[in-house]
Formats: C-alpha cells, sequence, structure tokens
C-alpha cells in the first residue's frame, strides 16, 4: 500500500498517534470546516458537536498505522467506510481538501517531531488510501446507477409508535415507480432542510423486509444527555426534527440503499443476532425475511433494553415464533417491570440460548459499549473472531483493531 521507504516513519508514528490522535483531529475538523462551510451538509453535525466523530477519526488513523500492513483487517472497515461515504455523496474532489487539512493539524500538533520525512510518509499513505476509496466508491456509484448526492423524494404513507421513543416511518416513492431493491441490514440517508437552512444527512437502518413497495426506518428521538456530566452530549437534532414534524403524506429525500452489514437471509446454517437499544432495526429487517425464506431455519435473536416500553419492534419479533419453530429468542431488560420472560440485567452470553459456537455466525449491532462487552465476551466463549460482524450506529470506533 505504501512504499518501502515511507513504511517505517508510518510504523513509528503508532505510539505518537495514540496519545495526540485526538488533538490532531480535533484541529483537523475545525480548521477544514471552517475554511470550506459547505462541508456541513456531508458531515454529522451532531456527531462534531459530541466530539464523537472526532474520537472516530482518531481511531481510524491509529488503526489504519497499526494495520497498514495487515490487508485483512482493513479491508472490511475499508468497505464500510465505502458504504457511507456513497451514501452520504461524497465526491472525489472532496479527498484533496481532508487530506491537505489532516497533514496541515499533524504539522501543527506535532510541532518539531512532524520531520518532512514523516509527513511526507503520511502523505504518501493517505494519497494510497485516498485512491482506494476514490476507486471503490466510483463502481459502487456506477453500480447504483446514481449521482454522488442524489436522493429520491419518498411520500409517508405510516408513521406509528414502535416503543417509547422510537418512531417508525414508512414512505415510498412519490412518482410510484418501484423501488430500490435492497438487502435486509442495510439503511438510507435522509437528508432534512432545517429551519435555519443547514442540510444534514442521517443514515437509518431499514426495518422491516423488502418487497412490499415501500421502506420503513425505526428512529430513535436522541434526547440531550446531562450537562454536568462526562457524557454530556446535545440532543439529536435530525431525529428530534423527524419526530416533530413526519405526519403521513410528508415528504422526504431519501437516498439508494448502502450498507455491507447484510446477514446470509437465504442460507440454511445457524445464525445468531444480539442487539440492543434501537439496534433492533436491520436485525427485524433481518429475521423477518428469514421467516419468509427459510422458517425453519435455527436462529437465535437476543435483545437488551431498559424495560418493556423501550424495545423497539418487540411484538413483531415475537409474532415470528408462530412460524419460525427453530427461532430462540431471549430478552434482557435492565427492569423487566414483571416481564415473564424476560431475563433481568444486562445481556450475558452465558445467558443466551445454546448454539454451535464455531458454525454460527454472529451478527451484533447496538451502542458503542454493548457492542465492545459483547465482542469480547462472545471471543472469551470460544466464538471465533471471523465469525462476529457488527454494525455500530454513529462513528466507529474500531476498538476490535487497536
Amino acid at each position: 500500500m505504501i512504499s518501502a521507504a515511507s513504511r517505517p516513519y508510518i510504523d513509528a508514528s503508532v505510539p505518537v498517534l495514540r496519545e495526540h490522535g485526538l488533538a490532531i483531529t480535533r484541529l483537523f475538523y475545525a480548521n477544514m470546516l471552517g475554511a470550506h462551510p459547505e462541508l456541513t451538509r456531508i458531515f454529522n453535525m451532531g456527531n462534531q458537536a459530541r466530539g464523537a466523530q472526532q474520537q472516530s477519526l482518531a481511531a481510524a488513523v491509529f488503526a489504519y498505522a497499526a494495520n497498514i500492513g495487515n490487508p485483512a483487517a482493513l479491508g472490511p472497515v475499508v468497505e464500510r467506510i465505502v458504504h457511507k461515504h456513497v451514501s452520504v455523496g461524497i465526491r472525489a474532489e472532496h479527498y484533496p481538501i481532508v487530506g491537505r487539512h489532516l497533514l496541515e493539524a499533524i504539522a501543527t500538533t506535532l510541532g518539531n517531531a512532524a520531520t518532512p520525512a514523516l509527513l511526507d510518509a503520511w502523505k504518501e499513505a493517505y494519497n494510497s488510501l485516498a485512491k482506494l476509496l476514490i476507486d471503490a466508491e466510483a463502481a459502487m456509484y456506477r453500480t447504483a446507477g446514481i449521482e454522488p448526492g442524489e436522493t429520491r423524494p419518498m411520500r409517508v404513507t405510516e408513521v406509528v409508535p414502535a416503543s417509547a421513543g422510537v418512531l417508525s416511518i414508512r414512505f415510498a416513492p412519490l412518482d410510484g415507480k418501484p423501488l430500490t431493491a435492497f438487502k435486509p441490514g442495510q439503511y438510507v440517508s435522509v437528508a432534512v432542510d432545517l429551519p435555519d437552512g443547514r442540510r444534514q444527512l442521517r443514515q437509518y437502518s431499514l426495518s422491516d423486509v423488502p418487497g412490499n413497495g415501500s421502506m420503513r426506518i425505526s428512529v430513535k428521538r436522541e434526547d440531550a444527555l446531562n450537562s454536568g456530566s462526562d457524557t454530556a452530549a446535545p440532543a439529536g437534532e435530525i431525529s428530534s426534527w423527524l419526530h416533530a414534524n413526519i405526519a403521513v403524506g410528508s415528504i422526504l429525500e431519501v437516498t439508494h440503499p448502502f450498507g455491507e452489514f447484510t446477514p446470509d437471509t437465504e442460507g440454511d446454517g445457524p445464525l445468531v443476532l444480539l442487539s440492543a437499544g434501537v439496534g433492533i432495526t436491520p436485525l427485524v429487517s433481518v429475521v423477518k425475511r428469514i421467516a419468509a425464506a427459510n422458517p425453519q431455519r435455527h436462529v437465535v435473536f437476543a435483545h437488551a433494553a431498559r424495560d418493556p416500553d423501550h424495545h423497539p419492534l418487540r411484538a413483531e419479533v415475537a409474532a415470528l415464533r408462530a412460524t419460525m419453530p427453530n427461532l430462540a429468542l431471549a430478552t434482557f431488560y435492565d427492569d423487566p417491570q414483571g416481564a415473564i420472560e424476560a431475563i433481568p440485567g444486562r445481556m450475558d452470553v452465558a445467558r443466551l440460548p445454546a448454539w454451535p459456537r464455531e458454525q454460527a455466525e454472529v451478527y451484533l449491532c447496538g451502542p458503542h459499549a454493548f457492542m465492545q462487552a459483547q465482542w469480547l465476551a462472545l471471543l472469551d466463549a470460544g466464538v471465533p473472531a471471523a465469525r462476529l460482524h457488527r454494525e455500530v450506529f454513529g462513528p466507529e470506533m474500531l476498538d476490535h483493531l487497536l
């Protein structure tokens, strides 16, 4: 991926990036978005306000440096990035802007330690990665038959609560033409024009099966976190807007479906689906498709939530037991509130229904802390890392590569 001359400088950067990565990325975003405010239409400004995007980029830069000679580790991450970039309309001309400001941030933060040889090595590494992403994204745009940033108007046909704080929104093409096909587990980006003139895009997993002439997303309203806590964060701008403004008949601008988190719904091997919170949404699409394609398949579906009221789409999943005799469900509630079948407390791998650990593919989706805890617990339980797959809502922290 990079020359032999540059490789030692990248390898030597690993401990430096571990120490200074967050400072570099904070300066990078501040300078780039200050110089190019038009890019705020592409970047999630809510994640910027919470600091999550800066942390994610710092983790990505560090993971890239630490694994630059390990394409097997970087490949799935690159694929995930490509899908996300195409879903928000990243173009080839954005990459030189990003590269220039990233190298300037490295130089400013590291000072005298940022020697010309080190900066040249990172310029080479960045350009190599940029070319890889540009080529892959161009191919994906061609396959999808769309231009970068293209959206399609959809008319909202149904708005119903999925649980406390989660709203299911169903929509169909405004022009009446057929829907774009999608795979269970994928997402769409929804573009919202805010009252102050800003446009923001957010990705939402499709929470129902394809093939019925409509799509459905289930959106959690992200409330503000306590301003006095270490995890303080503003309310979710777009989720709050959707909850407050979307009704039957509303028009939404929606992108082509993307996402590499696509469990095999057509096979017959055992499958394990683990989710928490609104992370259940793509897995509902998955299990409902399995119910239609192969209802005899052995599936373990476990979900963790605060309580029964905060368990999205619970009745839809429970109803599948009538047609899927080999579906094993497990529900973990912090507060069961008398729910008879619920397991009190957080999800515990040891308390899940049994499955063949070396044969089943395991898919996880939920908040970062949940993903991290379950990933490590599954490895400790003997599940091969190659059989673990995850979808993170929001910026990816890449803790499994660090």
